[in-house]
């Protein structure tokens, strides 16, 4: 999905569903979209911190979830560190990707479409994210053999999920001006 050139008439194959988009599908539609959910003119400038700051929460959640069910399995099974932490990462990539597919989804777009929307959107901000995190979680003295029950693993999970969150902030809002990242999916709320 390439969302280079806003505003033409020309829109790339494959948006299924654009009437629910905001408009997106029509002359100035990209454009008139960004500026209602405060992303300013054509690149950058004007997005505020606090659309950024949702789009990064709506990410962390999805993550947040993904990672304590990978963590809980992976714990449950009596598995070791490196593949415990393979499954909290996918499964926080499918939970990230899943909160977006059920708003575009909503939205009348077909699966296909939403699959798309969803990398387009989450991708960037999930992988900075589990970067950020997982390296506070492997760098955290005893953070990684901590068990569930133990007020380490959740405190030091607390404070990755933190940094993490204000690592992928200033990412999220600098994709959002360029009409990237999860501006992808604001005609979708």
């Amino acid at each position: 999905m390439r969302h280079d050139t806003h505003g033409g008439p020309e829109e790339p194959d494959g948006h299924e569903g654009q009437e629910a988009h905001g408009g997106h599908g029509r002359p100035g539609g990209h454009t008139a979209a960004r500026e209602a959910h405060g992303h300013g003119g054509d690149r950058g400038g004007g997005v505020s911190w606090g659309t950024a700051a949702r789009a990064t929460l709506h990410c962390l959640i999805g993550c947040a979830i993904g990672e304590v069910l990978g963590m809980a399995i992976g714990t449950a099974l009596g598995w070791h560190n490196v593949p415990t932490m393979a499954l909290a990462i996918f499964l926080a990539f499918i939970f990230g990707y899943s909160f977006t597919m059920t708003t575009v989804l909503r939205a009348g777009l077909s699966f296909k479409a939403a699959v798309k929307v969803a990398l387009a959107a989450d991708t960037i901000s999930i992988t900075v994210m589990e970067i950020t995190d997982n390296s506070v979680l492997a760098l955290w003295p005893g953070a990684l053999h901590a068990e569930l029950s133990d007020a380490l693993f959740w405190y030091a999970l607390a404070i990755a999920f933190a940094v993490a969150f204000v690592i992928t902030a200033p990412v999220n809002k600098w994709l959002i001006g360029r009409g990237k990242g999860h501006a992808v999916m604001h005609g979708f709320h």
